[in-house]
């Protein structure tokens, strides 16, 4: 097909087709359990068409084409806004508790990735930093301060990521754990106990963590979605599955319940109130005043009726000068 035969009409034709074909694709089983077909996502035909529209814009800018034709949808409706998956309170002290309780159970070799984890949780869920943040991190970049409104110690951190530099202040729960972190020395590898057990005893200092050091060097993926899933905390109420990203999302939740300024939120975790409107305060039940949705109008006073007017009592001298 020539790029000038591609019209609204095929590509509305083509969206017709895959959902078609998606659909004839698996044969009926006669297992009940069997998964049943479905058609593509929105989001998939989405990208298709964009990848279709830049194909165009291509043949466009040298000339092949005179006019981008319009494929938009003609029948669009407005898509369902998915709001992030984060861990309630319980949920999260549950998470925080079997990463704890995992640490202190570890075998040596795998101790100091468990200890690193369990910080981790603590320190993402009490900062609100995105995972490629964190992983950007250094010790340089964080310092442990005083606050001057409540004098609690919290953390001063300068971030770099998705949106440049910017600047967070962490909650005061996050300084122990980060104390930890600059307490602990850097990986070594142990070795198989065989070998080890023959070699004589390092005398080799151990390292505590330089100022370009990063805070989290090692990738704990794996072991935080083992953990998860050991826990039954892999997916929420509606199915979406959680993943280090859910931590930052629970902190900006548990900041709204306890009533924390949206604004504040917004600029201490570098996005928009746009953002967290759409996405996290709609299903935060802390937002809505009971008091200022559960009004009631005063009940009007029963007005007399005419026969109750004309039968009150006169007043026998006023009735003299009638």
């Amino acid at each position: 097909m020539g790029l000038s035969t591609i019209t609204p009409g095929k590509v509305q034709e083509y969206r017709v087709h895959r959902i078609a074909t998606s659909k004839a694709r698996k044969a009926p089983t006669d297992d009940p359990d069997a998964t049943p077909p479905k058609p593509p996502a929105r989001s998939t035909i989405h990208d298709e068409i964009v990848a279709l529209r830049q194909v165009m814009k291509t043949a466009i800018r040298h000339e092949w084409l005179a006019h981008l034709p319009d494929f938009s949808p003609p029948y669009k409706t407005s898509g369902k806004v998915v709001h992030r998956p984060w861990f309630s309170p319980e949920e999260y002290k549950q998470l925080y508790e079997t990463t704890r309780a995992h640490a202190k159970a570890s075998h040596i070799h795998h101790r100091w990735c468990a200890e690193q984890l369990h910080d981790y949780v603590l320190f993402l869920a009490n900062t609100g930093l995105r995972p490629d943040e964190a992983k950007n991190l250094q010790h340089r970049d964080v310092t442990i301060v005083e606050d001057e409104h409540s004098g609690d110690r919290i953390l001063e951190i300068e971030v770099r990521g998705k949106r440049g530099v910017g600047y967070c202040k962490s909650m005061p729960s996050a300084v122990r754990p980060y104390e930890r972190l600059l307490a602990r020395p850097k990986y070594v590898k142990q070795g198989r106990a065989r070998v080890r057990a023959k070699l004589p005893p390092s005398t080799e200092p151990l390292q505590l963590p330089k100022p370009t050091d990063h805070v989290f060097p090692g990738n704990h993926i794996k072991m935080f979605n083992a953990l998860m899933g050991r826990g039954e905390l892999k997916l929420d109420r509606d199915g979406n599955k959680r993943t280090a990203y859910s931590l930052r999302h629970t902190y900006i939740c548990m900041r709204l319940m306890e009533g924390a300024d949206i604004y504040q939120i917004a600029k201490n975790c570098r996005t928009s109130v746009e953002m967290i409107e759409k996405f996290y305060a709609a299903h935060i039940k802390n937002r809505l005043d009971a008091s200022a949705i559960n009004v009631l109008r005063p009940k009007p006073k029963p007005r007399k009726k005419l026969s109750e007017v004309y039968q009150a009592p006169v007043d026998p001298e006023a009735q003299d000068f009638v």
